[in-house]
């Protein structure tokens, strides 16, 4: 078993994709662990703000056959596979952390470059794993938080 952390985002009827997100992961991987959920002003694109947070949880599964799971569970809930990197979704589950894997595998960069990149990934990551450590950056999540620039992206805690 392994411990996953992924991140789930949705600004598109964004309180049931999530609630049905939440569902679909218990209903596999339970127990779960739930971070608070933001609301988030959207990146690289105009649209409606998105409710974001992470769920962490042990895993059996190879990275390969997790993001399956994860893709069946989006396209259950209307996922569009646009070409297009940002844009509203229904709903956006992707593995941030696989254990203390990294590199690129089977397709899947870990640890996910976004944990440092954007408030609506790390936020609701400190939450769950405040205390463990980057698995390239050898620092604190928390470390990591502290040091982001958090002015320059709007994130809100609703719950």
């Amino acid at each position: 078993m392994v411990t996953v952390y992924v991140s789930i985002g949705s600004n598109i009827n964004r309180e049931h994709h999530i609630s049905e997100s939440l569902k679909a992961l218990n209903h596999r991987f339970a127990p779960l662990h739930i971070s608070n959920i933001y609301d988030c002003e959207p990146v690289g694109f105009e649209g409606d703000n998105f409710l974001n947070l992470v769920v962490g949880f042990e895993c059996e599964l190879p990275v390969a056959e997790l993001v399956k799971v994860l893709h069946q569970i989006e396209f259950e809930n209307d996922r569009q596979r646009e070409t297009k990197e940002y844009a509203s979704r229904t709903m956006d589950i992707d593995i941030l952390l696989y254990g203390d894997q990294v590199g690129i595998i089977d397709g899947v960069e870990l640890p996910r470059g976004e944990i440092t990149e954007y408030a609506f990934v790390l936020r609701p990551l400190v939450d769950l794993a405040a205390q463990e450590l980057h698995p390239t950056l050898n620092i604190s999540f928390q470390q990591i938080w502290n040091d982001f620039d958090q002015t320059s992206q709007k994130i809100e805690l609703m719950s």
